[in-house]
């Protein structure tokens, strides 16, 4: 089966970063993360989730956590300068950032806005982010995503909140 490049994964030949696209079997019902880590028969805390909020000074930012993870709307904020901020409504996602709901990528979007990742992206040798298409994830370097994206390390969960 051929899969098909991403403009996420052009943008990583680009910049001539290692990575892998993995496939996985989208069920509708169930676009969550933890879904795709049984899918992929990895540990959730490496299948990170692309979330897009709006803060009250800065406007549209994005925060990549862990996939079994929620953000905490405060240390979002905080993080990115912000008094208050909210997750941008779904209807917002696809015009703002050229991706739908379970597809979303910290990589490619139409603009490039301010992204912080949960500081423990650091910790595992590898990660997983979509592709920016339902069913493909990328596997990469968390080192190189930060260092590619400018992306800003940040404490941005929840401390007892598993969703």
């Amino acid at each position: 089966m051929k899969i098909q490049k991403t403009n996420a994964a052009r943008l990583l030949d680009q910049q001539k970063i290692k990575y892998e696209l993995i496939p996985y079997q989208v069920d509708e019902s169930d676009l969550s993360a933890v879904h795709i880590a049984e899918q992929l028969s990895e540990p959730i805390e490496c299948v990170f989730k692309t979330l897009v909020l709006r803060g009250d000074k800065s406007g549209y930012f994005v925060c990549v956590i862990p996939g079994d993870k929620e953000v905490d709307l405060k240390k979002a904020a905080k993080a990115s300068g912000n008094k208050s901020c909210a997750m941008i409504p779904m209807k917002e996602l696809l015009p703002v950032t050229g991706y739908i709901r379970g597809g979303c990528s910290p990589l490619g979007m139409k603009k490039r806005f301010p992204t912080y990742i949960h500081e423990t992206a650091i910790d595992y040798p590898f990660i997983y982010i979509s592709a920016g298409v339902r069913g493909l994830q990328l596997k990469l370097s968390p080192h190189e995503l930060i260092s590619y994206c400018s992306i800003i390390m940040a404490y941005l969960i929840s401390d007892s909140t598993d969703v």
